[in-house]
């Protein structure tokens, strides 16, 4: 029986716009599956967890695994509203971070109760966070979103693909746009995505050395 595996999110995985000339993660991915898998695209550019609902409801009926990273514009809309907002103090700082990322947790929880009900094999991917031009305090503040990630993943039994690990150099990041991966950043991607699906725990090694 074929494999097929289903990546859904947003443009982590859309990256075919940021990389002109280049293959695309979901075509590098497809070419490095063994012969008795395939894999398709359901992600979409732009998208947040509350929208991943639609994406699901396109699912081709032989899905047989999932591959999920949303939560990177969730956090650039938070950073805009807490970036924003007046502050007297750290700590009322911090309550604001805690206000604006409580509907995130909220959301990605449900999503996740959601995916299980499915049935099928879960991967989830966390936030890389070593974007050119990223800032300290957004660094810190993606550590939070990744603690959710992370929790929940752990909770669930689902595979765990941190990106954080996988993408660490500046040509892994588009030229186009500096939160979306480049071929190289997509090859790394496609190649961590498929030692997950086979659990080959040597490219793990390979990328920690």
């Amino acid at each position: 029986m074929a494999n097929h595996v289903v990546l859904i999110g947003d443009s982590i995985f859309d990256n075919a716009m940021y990389v002109p000339g280049g293959p695309s993660l979901i075509k590098q991915l497809q070419q490095i599956l063994p012969h008795d898998w395939h894999a398709s695209l359901a992600a979409v550019d732009g998208a947040v967890v509350s929208s991943v609902q639609r994406q699901l409801e396109r699912l081709p009926s032989d899905t047989t695994h999932l591959v999920l990273s949303v939560g990177g514009n969730n956090a650039l809309g938070v950073a805009y509203h807490v970036f924003n907002a007046n502050s007297s103090s750290v700590r009322q700082s911090l309550s604001q971070v805690a206000d604006a990322i409580r509907a995130f947790r909220k959301e990605y929880r449900a999503l996740l109760e959601e995916l299980v009900l499915l049935g099928l094999p879960l991967t989830i991917c966390t936030i890389y966070d070593h974007v050119p031009g990223l800032g300290d305090a957004e660094m810190v503040g993606l550590t939070i979103f990744n603690d959710i990630i992370t929790r929940n993943a752990f909770e669930i039994g689902a595979r765990l693909i941190d990106l954080r690990i996988v993408c660490q150099e500046e040509t892994d990041y588009s030229s186009l746009s500096p939160i979306e991966p480049s071929v190289a950043g997509g090859a790394k991607i496609a190649r961590a995505i498929t030692s997950a699906l086979l659990d080959d725990h040597s490219y793990r090694r390979v990328i920690i050395g």
